[in-house]
């Protein structure tokens, strides 16, 4: 798992009404030393997110609006800016292996590098985390 790209994880959250693992799409953003990954949920809600400006810090949830992306995400999606774990790639080959996590688009270099500065500046932005993403967005630029 690289950053720039999108995942699909077939078993990212247990829905505890239906009892049934869910499918969530992610985007890796940076490795943070020790070789985690900083990843945001993709979503297809707009619930308040903005379109233009496509970096949006507001209320009642930021985001950063990609677009329709292509198949499989065929309608408009946002990068939820809200805190999310790091991502433990060790568990990736296995999940890969098995089917349940798979590489489904890669961001164009421009739209990642606007990601990586609006992601950097999100309010639920861990410093490590920030660190990071500014360190990835350095390389983007090399």
């Amino acid at each position: 798992m690289i950053p720039q790209e999108i995942y699909r994880h077939d078993a990212f959250y247990r829905d505890a009404a239906l009892g049934e693992f869910q499918r969530k799409y992610l985007v890796v953003l940076a490795r943070i030393p020790g070789d985690d990954l900083v990843v945001r949920l993709l979503t297809s809600k707009q619930h308040g997110r903005r379109e233009d400006p496509r970096c949006y810090h507001g209320y009642p949830y930021p985001g950063f609006y990609l677009g329709i992306i292509g198949e499989p995400l065929t309608v408009r999606s946002w990068v939820d800016l809200r805190y999310l774990d790091d991502f433990d790639p060790s568990t990736a080959p296995k999940m890969m292996a098995k089917g349940a996590l798979a590489r489904v688009a890669t961001l164009a270099k421009d739209m990642f590098v606007e990601l990586l500065d609006c992601a950097a500046r999100a309010e639920d932005t861990t410093k490590l985390q920030e660190r990071a993403i500014r360190d990835q967005l350095a390389r983007m630029s090399e």
